[in-house]
């Protein structure tokens, strides 16, 4: 009995402990964690270019401080905060799990550092210092504030449990929310929308990179958050300008930072297809083990039934199609597959300066009931047409090597 007992007294704590452990894995890791989700909106009209469950619930992770950021605007807006001002840092704020900057009980930090902190480093320490600031102190209370604001944003799917986004099972939102949230930044807070953009921050003598890599990788992206936890995958916001047009992108569930930049990148190009009143590049669709797509290298080399001549307007050549557009055993790089064939040309006008050598051509094939316009650049040895692609890719340009005999 008393080697019983010891057993029991050393082991039922233990299994106690892992019954508790494994209530709060239920509760954090739902069916739908760290599910894929995306659209695509033009800023300026509204229309939706791309969805993929856009309105299942997700994770928000980091992508939380987005409304905690509007908020603290809206204080600003008003004469509630000040940037210059400086706020209490309790003992609650400080002890945020990272990604933090390390802030102190009973520290002070200026608003404009706080904002700074939460888009750079996406400071939990200093998201929530902002947030109970306005929240009269309370992390909670404020809490409750950013949903109902969300609401009245017409944010319906979605409620917040805290000011940061670290992991709670209520805090929930949808892929067209944050879109619609963006948009509300953009359009309410023009002014302060820039801060998104800050590419680092300094702060007691260390420098935070912004976690956004798209600022550096996409031409034209100007913001706005990025988000990590467990349950969530890899999320993101992304907003671009083009030519006087905007877009929002919203990735929910990237198996990876580099997976779910790439996804966006390829959102992003499709819909400012779109919004210049020609057809995206096609992309065909199937499961893989990343975001339930195949990339458009894949359907750069896809073998439609048959193909006849297109006569371009430009000076790009049109070819019958047969050998892949590389003639005569040299190879070419392809840049996309249109539905239109002035999309085709529009994008080798484009880059034509680029690759002087290359010769530009339009390629276009019968997939069955759709005629596809290729843009390729042919004339190129193998070494000069991987070279064009690795050069074309560092300008976040889609593009995939095609041999003689593809």
């Amino acid at each position: 009995m008393h080697r019983f007992g010891l057993f029991v007294g050393r082991t039922l704590p233990v299994l106690v402990t892992i019954c508790f452990i494994a209530a709060l894995t239920s509760l954090s890791a739902p069916a739908h964690a760290g599910g894929y989700s995306a659209i695509v909106v033009d800023a300026d009209t509204g229309r939706v270019l791309h969805a993929h469950e856009a309105d299942t619930q997700r994770y928000p992770a980091s992508l939380t401080k987005m409304m905690t950021l509007y908020m603290a605007f809206d204080a600003l807006k008003d004469g509630r905060l000040k940037l210059d001002q400086r706020i209490p840092v309790s003992a609650h704020a400080a002890g945020q799990a990272p990604s933090a900057i390390g802030l102190r009980p009973g520290q002070t930090l200026i608003v404009r550092d706080a904002i700074l902190a939460a888009v750079t480093k996406s400071a939990n320490d200093a998201t929530v210092a902002l947030g109970e600031a306005i929240g009269s102190g309370s992390e909670a209370q404020f809490a409750a504030m950013m949903t109902r604001r969300a609401h009245q944003l017409g944010m319906t799917s979605t409620t917040f449990r805290n000011a940061s986004g670290l992991p709670n099972p209520g805090q929930k939102t949808t892929a067209r929310d944050m879109a619609t949230l963006a948009q509300a930044l953009l359009k309410n807070h023009k002014t302060y929308y820039t801060y998104f953009s800050t590419p680092e921050f300094e702060w007691n003598d260390k420098v935070f990179n912004n976690h956004n890599h798209l600022l550096k990788r996409y031409e034209g992206v100007d913001g706005i958050k990025t988000g990590y936890i467990r349950a969530s995958g890899f999320n993101l916001v992304a907003s671009a300008k083009r030519d006087g047009r905007r877009v929002i992108g919203v990735v929910f569930g990237g198996t990876s930072v580099t997976a779910r930049d790439n996804r966006m990148i390829e959102l992003l190009d499709t819909a400012f297809e779109k919004i210049d009143g020609s057809n995206a590049p096609v992309m065909a669709e199937k499961t893989d083990r990343n975001f339930g797509l195949i990339s458009s290298a894949e359907a750069a080399t896809a073998k439609p039934a048959k193909s006849k001549q297109v006569k371009p307007r430009t000076e790009a050549k049109a070819s019958n199609g047969a050998n892949g557009g590389a003639g005569n055993g040299e190879w070419a790089v392809q840049l996309g597959a249109f539905k239109q064939a002035a999309a085709a040309e529009k994008l080798l006008d484009r880059v034509r300066s680029k690759l002087p050598a290359a010769e530009p051509l339009v390629d276009a094939v019968d997939a069955g009931k759709v005629t596809l316009y290729r843009a390729r650049l042919t004339g190129l040895t193998q070494t000069s047409a991987r070279q064009a692609c690795e050069q074309l890719k560092r300008e976040k340009m889609t593009c995939s090597v095609v041999s003689p005999d593809a």
